[in-house]
């Protein structure tokens, strides 16, 4: 598991995916370019970490981004990630 966690007035968001997935790498990159936290679960190295994937999102499509209000979005965009953060009041870098 990767961890760019945690300073503070920011929400832990769980990624799971693969390192193959394009969606997942773009979904990194975002937080990354917002400044944000988040812990990366790899779906084909993290016990278990595929199986949570399906039971947050019940689909098998990934990545599935996991924020701390116990929402997710499914393949997002870096639009959908930042609409999602600005509501949770996450303080995002332009």
């Amino acid at each position: 598991m990767q961890n760019t966690q945690d300073t503070q007035n920011e929400a832990i968001v769980n990624i799971y995916g693969a390192d193959w997935c394009g969606d997942c790498k773009r979904a990194k990159a975002a937080l990354e370019r917002f400044g944000v936290s988040y812990a990366w679960h790899d779906i084909e190295h993290e016990d278990g970490a595929e199986a949570r994937a399906i039971e947050i999102s019940g689909q098998k499509h990934i990545p599935v981004v996991l924020f701390s209000d116990e929402t997710f979005l499914v393949e997002p965009s870096a639009n959908d990630l930042k609409t999602k953060l600005t509501e949770l009041g996450v303080p995002i870098k332009d």
